[in-house]
């Protein structure tokens, strides 16, 4: 692996290159991306493609990529522009791209803006609110996420994300109804830390959520998009988006095993299966050699 810096007029991307470039085989790069995980998310399922090129990076304002734009936020309009410059920087398009979470919202604006930069893209279980039925109610949901954050800080606010994420079907008066969720049910301190920065809970993972995807566009790219659900992710937030979008794509889901994390090694205390979840991901890309 080599690790190197993509100078932009606003960030300093720090991006990391398993495997030779020009790519030994012939074959397309394999681009990983998540949003807000940085390039260690990535560890354990690059290491299960020892023939492949991958490329990893830290989106900016995350991990090593510094950013000089004074902003905070993380919109995805403006991260798939970033991916578009490394894309153009690896000289090596159009890329397989391999995204998840708020990273298949950025990839979905990629291809919406640049649809020659990407040759398959996996959108495994994007957070995309605005596709739900309920989605004023979704919405209504994270903002107790972002206000539990802003009243107590990181336990507080991570209890109510796992809660609200773990909730089965719609958020119905039963789920407002609930009491506030409990850091130690969750292992987590129930102390406040002072923080009110972290880019999952606070404002700055609202743009991301609220993104509402082109599906004129996508549906016009020349890209293959194949979109991602974990099997143990069933009636939960982010299968239902998965399920939503893939409907206005004309598509059926793609199961993937595991969870939301599924291809991430222990380094979260919260594992999934990256081999079994490479085997499927392998499988996703071969369909389109």
């Amino acid at each position: 692996m080599t690790t190197h810096v993509l100078t932009l007029p606003e960030v300093d991307l720090t991006y990391d290159v398993h495997g030779p470039l020009p790519t030994a085989d012939g074959r397309a790069p394999l681009v990983m991306i998540g949003q807000p995980m940085d390039a260690g998310g990535f560890r354990a399922l690059a290491a299960q493609f020892p023939d492949r090129t991958v490329i990893t990076y830290d989106p900016r304002g995350l991990g090593r990529s510094t950013r000089r734009d004074g902003r905070t936020d993380s919109v995805p309009e403006v991260q798939a522009e970033d991916v578009h410059a490394l894309v153009e920087k690896l000289g090596a398009g159009p890329v397989d791209l391999f995204a998840s979470s708020g990273g298949a919202i950025t990839a979905l604006a990629l291809v919406t803006a640049h649809p020659g930069d990407v040759r398959t893209l996996v959108a495994h279980e994007p957070p995309l609110v605005t596709v739900l039925p309920d989605a004023a109610a979704a919405d209504r949901a994270l903002t107790g996420v972002r206000e539990a954050y802003q009243a107590k800080g990181f336990g507080a606010g991570m209890a109510a994300f796992i809660a609200m994420t773990s909730w089965q079907g719609e958020f119905t008066d039963a789920w407002f109804a609930r009491p506030a969720a409990d850091p130690a049910m969750f292992g987590l301190p129930s102390e406040d830390d002072g923080g009110r920065e972290d880019p999952l809970l606070s404002e700055r993972a609202v743009a991301v959520t609220a993104y509402r995807p082109d599906i004129t566009a996508l549906r016009a790219a020349p890209t293959r998009i194949v979109v991602a659900v974990g099997e143990e992710s069933a009636g939960t937030f982010t299968a239902r988006t998965v399920e939503s979008l893939a409907a206005l794509l004309e598509q059926q889901p793609t199961v993937f095993p595991s969870h939301h994390g599924g291809f991430v090694g222990d380094e979260y205390g919260y594992p999934g299966k990256p081999e079994e979840f490479a085997r499927v991901l392998r499988e996703v890309l071969d369909e389109s050699r």
